[in-house]
């Protein structure tokens, strides 16, 4: 991990205007390009095989201008050699400088994770879950700043609706 980040967590909640997982996806490999392009290794956490493919083709179409080097991890017992994992299994703080959540559940190590960002999309589903994942990490005593793209307050520290 780059040496101005390891004393500072920084947690983010990302609530974007649509509906569907393509979007929400797209936003994630943004997130993804930024934090790669800073020199952080970056797990994006999936619920299973489905989620992890669709990521990982929109990794791979992501710009035609750029390339992100990822592959599909099921087992976190097996080391990831390239700098971005979409991971199907529990993912190690000692393994990931940022972890990106796109799966309905927290890690195990949540709140040891220099870099974390949920991010949902306005599906009702989808928000009730990440509300859920906000109220876990804020019972670990994790503070994720809220970015609620739906309205013009953005960027607006607070607790999402």
């Amino acid at each position: 991990m780059p040496a101005d980040d390891a004393s500072v967590a920084r947690r983010w909640f990302y609530i974007l205007p649509q509906t569907d997982d393509g979007a929400r996806y797209s936003f994630a490999a943004r997130l993804t390009e930024k934090a790669w392009q800073e020199g952080h290794r970056v797990g994006l956490q999936v619920d299973g095989t489905a989620q992890a493919e669709a990521v990982d083709r929109v990794l791979w179409q992501f710009t035609p201008e750029s390339f992100l080097p990822h592959r599909i991890v099921a087992d976190n017992s097996v080391n990831c050699p390239d700098p971005i994992g979409v991971l199907c299994c529990d993912p190690s703080p000692q393994d990931w400088d940022t972890l990106i959540i796109l799966g309905s559940r927290l890690p195990s190590m949540a709140d040891r994770f220099q870099r974390l960002a949920l991010v949902a999309h306005n599906e009702q589903a989808t928000l009730a879950r990440a509300r859920d994942l906000y109220r876990q990490l804020r019972e670990l005593g994790c503070e994720p700043r809220v970015h609620d793209t739906r309205s013009r307050s953005r960027g607006r520290p607070g607790s999402p609706r």
